[in-house]
């Protein structure tokens, strides 16, 4: 189309999930990267006794199955839709300056 063009792979911050289309393990893959995010900054708010005791429990609680903590399952899923609202306001961003 007669005009230059640059390319560069995607970081990962800009790379949109696709929910959809996504096998189980990517979506364990996924889970387990935004559980980190969220439990990494929910350690950093609370003092090292009640850190103990935050991992204990979710030790506990842990059975390999599905189940997880509901706070922590409400970090997650709030995650990603923080994830989702950013990549869309960047498309938003990216097509007004097209337009302009």
């Amino acid at each position: 189309m007669d005009r230059p063009v640059f390319m560069r792979e995607l970081l990962p911050q800009e790379v949109k999930v696709e929910l959809e289309t996504m096998t189980r393990e990517e979506a364990t893959s996924i889970a387990r990267f935004l559980a980190n995010v969220v439990g990494r900054a929910h350690a950093r708010q609370v003092d090292a006794s009640m850190r103990e005791n935050w991992t204990a429990e979710l030790n506990r609680a842990s059975t390999g199955a599905l189940e997880a903590p509901a706070s922590l399952w409400r970090g997650v899923v709030d995650l990603l839709v923080a994830h989702e609202r950013a990549y869309l306001e960047h498309c938003r961003r990216y097509a007004l300056q097209e337009d302009g």
